[in-house]
C-alpha cells in the first residue's frame, strides 16, 4: 500500500521536465521552504534535470541542493516477476 505524500514533495514520472520545475516553484511561491523532489528508475535524470533548471535558470541563488538520499526498492512487475528499482530523494532548501 502506498504511503500518503506531503504536500512539500513533487514525485516525479513520465511528464515533461518543465511540469515539475512548475510544480515546485509553485511551492517556493506558496512559501514552502524545505521541497523534497523524488524518483525512481528512469524518472531519476528527470529529478536531476528539474533540480539543476530551478537552480541555475529559475531561483539562482535562492536555493541549495541540502541533501540528496539514494536507494533501491523491491517492486513487482505486471507479469508477477519482482525487480529491484533505483530511487532518489533529492531535498532543496530555499533560502530567506
Amino acid at each position: 500500500m502506498a504511503q500518503p505524500q506531503s504536500a512539500n514533495t513533487v514525485l516525479v514520472g513520465k511528464k515533461p521536465v518543465m511540469n515539475y520545475v512548475i510544480a515546485v516553484l509553485t511551492l517556493v511561491h506558496q512559501g514552502v521552504r524545505e521541497i523534497y523532489i523524488k524518483a525512481r528508475g528512469r524518472a531519476i535524470s528527470k529529478a536531476v534535470d528539474t533540480v539543476e533548471i530551478i537552480k541555475n535558470r529559475f531561483l539562482p541563488g535562492k536555493v541549495d541542493v541540502e541533501d540528496i538520499k539514494i536507494g533501491s526498492q523491491s517492486l513487482t512487475n505486471p507479469q508477477g516477476k519482482e525487480a529491484r528499482v533505483s530511487i532518489i530523494e533529492i531535498k532543496l532548501k530555499v533560502k530567506e
